[in-house]
């Protein structure tokens, strides 16, 4: 079953699966107009979704360029269920909240914080409200 929503709201299944621990495909363009796409830890507030990065990364540059952006977040028990969100980054904050919140990402996705020797700048947590998303499944 496919659906497809229009909106700020997220749909359901993209909050279902940003709270579990399944990767998501981040898509931003860079200069040249390129697309680059990374595999990425995905959280959710409930009304947005969030990754969390370090300033200095292609990723979070490309980002303050173009706020632009695409996820695909795919159900890692089953990989052709996945939420397609396309939105664009609405804020981004730093210091200790998001370093503590990369401990809780990392928690989620391999049981454990996240590696202190890990984070070679600081980290920084990207704020990405939902425009259009596609359901599958």
């Amino acid at each position: 079953m496919a659906d497809t929503m229009d909106g700020p709201r997220l749909h359901p299944v993209t909050r279902e699966l940003a709270e579990g621990p399944n990767y998501a495909a981040m898509s931003t363009l860079l200069p040249s107009g390129q697309i680059q796409t990374h595999y990425i830890w995905v959280g959710t507030d409930g009304e947005r979704l969030y990754v969390n990065t370090e300033p200095h990364r292609h990723k979070f540059k490309a980002l303050e360029r173009d706020p632009r952006v695409t996820l695909a977040i795919r159900d890692e028990s089953d990989p052709y269920r996945f939420a397609e969100v396309r939105g664009r980054v609405v804020g981004t904050e730093r210091g200790q909240a998001a370093r503590d919140q990369i401990d809780e990402l990392s928690r989620k996705y391999t049981g454990a914080p996240y590696p202190a020797e890990a984070v070679t700048s600081e980290r920084v947590i990207v704020w990405i409200a939902p425009e259009r998303q596609f359901i599958n499944g």
